[in-house]
C-alpha cells in the first residue's frame, strides 16, 4: 500500500463530496406511524462528510448534486446553506408540477431507543439526481486549476441510485485522479436500494468497478460482505463479539484483492441496546494495522454516525496528522454526533479533540 498523497491548500475547497441530499422528516421521541409532527433536517450520506468537514472542522466544503425545483427543493437548499457547504455545484432540474418525472427525496427516519432499533422509510423514486448523467458536471474543470478540491468524497449510496449515477461516480473519480485529488469512497450498503435492482450480486457488480479507483475506503462489516463479497469470519450474527484478528484478515484480504486501495478503514460497533452501542475502529494503512478499541457510548441518534466517522478521518489526514490519529479523531466525531438529533453533526472541533485526549462529560461552564 502506498502512501496518501495531499494536494495543498491552494484549491478552492478542501473536500468536494458527490451524493443526494435528502428531506429527513424526522419523529423525535415517536414512531413515523403513529406521529403527529416531524423535525426537518438534511443529510446524505455523502453530504454529510462534507457538512462535517465544514461545520466541526471549519474547512471549505462543497456539494455536486441535484434538486427539482420546488418549495421542498429550496427547503434542502436553506438547510444546506445553514450547513455552511459550498452550493455552486447543486443543479436545478425543473419541477413537472406532480412528481412524475422529477422529484426531491424525503427521508423518515425513527432514532430507536432501548431494544426498539432506529428504522428509516426512503421515499426517493424518480429524484433529481437519481437522473444524473455522465457530462452533467464539467469535472477537469472542476478539479482543475482554477477551482481544486484537495480530496473528493463519495459512496455506495449515490452509485446505488441508478445505473447513470454509477456512471457520473467513475467519470468524477478518473478526473479526480487527473488531477491528483485523493478520492474516498464509503461503501455505505442499504438493501432498500439494491433489492429491486439485483441484490447483492448487483451491488458487488458495481462496487468492485468503483472501488478499483478509489484511496480511501471506508465501510463496515456488512458493507465489506454485501459490496465487495469479502467475507468476516469467525464472528455471530449477532456481532456480539468482533475479534479483532477476524477484522484484520478482512481488510488485508480487501487490500490484496485492490492494490490501488492506500487505506483502509471499518468502524467497530456492537449494538448491545439502540441507545448504547460499543464503538471504535481499524484501519490498515503501508500494510500496518492500526486500532482504536472500542468503548460504550450512549446514543441518541445512530444515522451519521458513520459519516461522522469518515469527515473526523478524512480531516484528520488533509491537517497531515499520523493516521492513529486521524482514526481516533474519527471515532470521537463520530461518537460525538450520535449524541445530537439529525444526520449531521453538531461537534465542536474542541470537544472532538478533548475526547481524543480522554476527556469526560463532566459540566464545562
Amino acid at each position: 500500500m502506498n502512501p496518501l498523497m495531499i494536494p495543498d491548500p491552494a484549491c478552492r475547497w478542501d473536500c468536494l463530496s458527490l451524493g443526494e441530499v435528502m428531506l429527513r422528516l424526522d419523529p423525535g421521541e415517536n414512531r413515523i406511524h403513529t406521529t403527529r409532527q416531524f423535525q426537518a433536517w438534511e443529510g446524505g450520506g455523502e453530504y454529510n462528510v462534507a457538512r462535517g468537514l465544514r461545520r466541526c472542522f471549519g474547512l471549505r466544503t462543497a456539494i455536486a448534486t441535484a434538486l427539482a425545483d420546488n418549495q421542498v427543493g429550496r427547503l434542502v437548499e436553506d438547510l444546506m446553506l445553514q450547513g455552511g457547504v459550498d452550493t455552486s455545484l447543486l443543479k436545478w432540474i425543473p419541477y413537472d408540477g406532480v412528481g412524475r418525472e422529477v422529484r426531491n427525496g424525503l427521508n423518515f427516519t425513527e432514532r430507536g431507543f432501548g431494544v426498539r432499533a432506529a428504522a428509516g422509510c426512503s421515499d426517493r423514486g424518480f429524484t433529481a439526481v437519481s437522473q444524473l448523467n455522465p457530462g452533467d458536471f464539467d469535472w477537469d474543470s472542476i478539479f482543475g486549476r482554477t477551482s481544486g478540491a484537495r480530496w473528493f468524497h463519495t459512496g455506495g449510496i449515490f452509485a446505488a441510485l441508478s445505473a447513470s449515477t454509477a456512471q457520473v461516480a467513475e467519470e468524477a473519480m478518473d478526473a479526480a485522479h487527473r488531477h491528483a485529488t485523493p478520492v474516498s469512497y464509503d461503501l455505505n450498503y442499504r438493501d432498500s436500494l439494491w433489492k429491486s435492482i439485483g441484490g447483492k450480486a448487483k451491488a458487488q457488480q458495481v462496487n468492485r468497478a468503483l472501488v478499483g479507483k478509489v484511496d480511501l475506503l471506508l465501510g463496515n462489516e456488512e458493507d465489506f460482505s454485501a459490496m465487495l463479497g469479502v467475507e468476516l469470519r469467525g464472528v455471530s450474527e449477532d456481532f456480539a463479539e468482533l475479534p479483532i484478528d477476524a477484522y484484520e484478515a478482512m481488510l488485508r484480504e480487501v487490500a490484496a484483492l485492490y492494490p490501488n486501495l492506500k487505506l483502509i478503514a471499518s468502524t467497530l460497533r456492537t449494538a448491545s441496546t439502540a441507545s448504547r452501542n460499543a464503538w471504535g475502529a481499524m484501519a490498515l494503512y503501508e500494510g500496518n494495522l492500526v486500532h482504536v478499541a472500542q468503548r460504550d457510548i450512549d446514543i441518541l441518534d445512530r444515522v451519521g454516525g458513520g459519516d461522522s466517522f469518515a469527515s473526523g478521518l478524512i480531516y484528520g489526514l488533509l491537517a497531515g496528522r499520523p493516521v492513529d490519529w486521524a482514526l481516533r479523531c474519527g471515532v470521537a466525531h463520530g461518537a460525538l454526533a450520535m449524541t445530537t438529533p439529525g444526520d449531521t453533526s453538531m461537534a465542536t472541533l474542541a470537544e472532538v479533540e478533548r475526547l481524543i485526549k480522554g476527556g469526560s462529560a463532566r459540566i464545562s461552564r
